[in-house]
């Protein structure tokens, strides 16, 4: 049964978020906490002497910047799909990217190595990024970086924080917290479900539905999804990282993603980083099938 309810969780998920929108987008305020609750759980996995940066790191986080850069360029003619490719490729690596790396084969320390950097990375730049290209333009430049600073960077710096100090100043709590991996799970199907239901929520009672924009949006996630894949697998094979590249900079922190959309951007951004749920889940299935086949 359980086994049953971890393979079906992801459209189960989104059936439920979509069914009881109305309820789940009531209790969307405890999102930034489920994020929370799967961060520090992630980094408790971490150990400060096991994390080693090269420079495909940096390679990877500079694609990273490069595509948030064209989604920038394109801000003046199109701020919905700007905000969307400037998501897509901001968008920190998912924690599970490194279960799948590890079943693929490829340098988990690698990976989880990049799960720091790149959530770092979107700690600091987000909140300028959004202040510029976000939905808070009417306020002032310094007010509106603090604002958002507020809440991006605790959320996204203060577990590696806490799981470190339990490390050193509490290892017994340490250990008792990192022994608690499997809630990770719940707390990520409960977080994709609330999300989900915030985006069906708003997509029925928008008043003018933009259908076309909508396509476009799951449209743009899908060429985004495999552009960052496949340059995360090539890049990674020019420093015999194959794997590791392509998860690194394929797989991403999707609830993450659409929280912040759904609170800094314009609502129908969300699309996006849902649809990418499904495509990066459906390239993993197929990486996934193609190991058991060899």
């Amino acid at each position: 049964m359980i086994r049953f309810l971890k393979d079906w969780t992801l459209p189960l998920a989104m059936i439920i978020g979509g069914v009881f929108n109305g309820l789940f987008t009531s209790i969307s305020v405890i999102t930034p906490w489920l994020i929370f609750g799967m961060l520090l759980l992630t980094f408790t996995r971490l150990s400060p002497k096991e994390l080693k940066f090269s420079k495909l790191h940096a390679i990877l986080l500079s694609i990273q910047a490069i595509g948030c850069t064209v989604g920038a360029l394109l801000y003046s003619t199109n701020p919905i799909l700007s905000q969307a490719i400037i998501l897509l490729f901001l968008t920190p690596t998912a924690s599970a990217a490194a279960v799948i790396t590890g079943m693929l084969g490829g340098s988990v320390s690698f990976l989880t190595s990049f799960i720091l950097l790149s959530n770092l990375a979107i700690a600091f730049t987000a909140p300028i990024l959004f202040t510029f290209f976000g939905e808070n333009q009417d306020m002032n430049l310094v007010s509106s970086i603090w604002i958002i600073c507020q809440k991006v960077v605790p959320l996204l710096t203060a577990p590696l924080l806490l799981a470190w100090g339990f490390r050193y100043l509490a290892p017994k709590l340490h250990n008792t917290v990192a022994s608690f991996q499997w809630v990770s799970f719940y707390l990520w199907a409960l977080a994709l479900t609330i999300v989900t239901g915030k985006t069906i929520n708003f997509m029925i009672n928008q008043e003018n539905q933009d259908i076309h924009t909508e396509i476009l949006l799951a449209s743009i996630s899908l060429i985004a999804c495999i552009i960052q894949f496949l340059l995360g697998r090539y890049m990674g094979a020019r420093y015999d990282n194959t794997i590791a590249g392509g998860q690194s900079l394929g797989q991403k922190n999707t609830i993450l993603a659409i929280w912040m959309a759904q609170t800094y951007l314009h609502p129908l951004v969300a699309i996006a980083p849902a649809a990418y749920v499904l495509w990066q889940n459906m390239i993993n299935s197929y990486q996934l099938w193609l190991k058991r086949r060899k």
